[in-house]
């Protein structure tokens, strides 16, 4: 498969096609039958994304697989295929530990961010997530953050020092939840059922620091977001899922 690497440091933009030319045999997993595969650009559920990892399908990568491509016409129905649950069916901790049923939250549009204190991505993020939820928060718009620090150890205060930085910093008003795993074996049930939802049926890691799930009042997934898609990008998507 060749594919724009990941880079931390984002000097080089993403990229949505890739392709399978298998010249040899390997024991550990199956490669597709030899083909090219090109992503072409085009639009999703909600149509303005500026997110290159799911712009046409969906597709799944990592470190030891080299890539399976799945066409679906339709992103919904594929989506729902994958769970019966709705976001609401989850609870978790806040930052203060106390448990918090995602149901409280029906009838919202909701913004699910992995967030990291120390990222270069941090304030543009932080800044731009309080200026949104400022302004749509009495329209039904909820940020969730998930403080996360498997990407390059850029969260490791305990949650009052990740609390402390993100209100007094940032004023961010949104609610901010327990330390989590994203991915592995210890990923929290509520990204599992997020990446199953948007990252097909083999379920898809997150790349990095403040990847974005946007969710409708249904609590079903309806876009996701790459960690350089910025909030204000998907300000119009927001939009459009409040006014539905």
């Amino acid at each position: 498969m060749a594919s724009t690497p990941f880079s931390a440091n984002f000097s080089a933009p993403f990229h949505a096609s890739f392709q399978t030319r298998p010249t040899q045999k390997h024991s550990n997993s199956t490669l597709l039958s030899s083909m090219e595969l090109s992503v072409p650009s085009a639009k999703l559920s909600l149509g303005s994304s500026k997110s290159a990892f799911f712009h046409s399908g969906i597709f799944s990568q990592s470190s030891n697989f080299f890539g399976i491509f799945v066409k679906s016409r339709s992103w919904g129905v594929f989506a729902r295929a994958a769970t019966d649950k709705t976001l609401h069916d989850f609870s978790v901790k806040d930052i203060e530990g106390k448990e918090v049923p995602l149901n409280k939250f029906k009838g919202k549009v909701l913004l699910i961010v992995n967030v990291a204190s120390k990222c270069g991505l941090t304030t543009a993020n932080y800044s731009e997530l309080s200026h949104l939820y400022e302004k749509y928060k009495t329209q039904g718009l909820e940020i969730l953050a998930f403080p996360c620090n498997q990407f390059g150890g850029q969260e490791p205060g305990s949650n009052p020092e990740i609390k402390q930085f993100a209100c007094t910093r940032f004023k961010a008003e949104f609610p901010i939840f327990d330390k989590v795993y994203v991915n592995g074996p210890n990923t929290a049930p509520v990204y599992k059922f997020l990446k199953s939802s948007a990252g097909g049926f083999l379920g898809d890691v997150i790349k990095w620091n403040f990847e974005k799930f946007l969710v409708d009042k249904n609590g079903v997934v309806v876009e996701r977001y790459a960690p350089t898609t910025s909030p204000f990008q998907i300000e119009k998507d927001i939009q459009k899922l409040l006014a539905a």
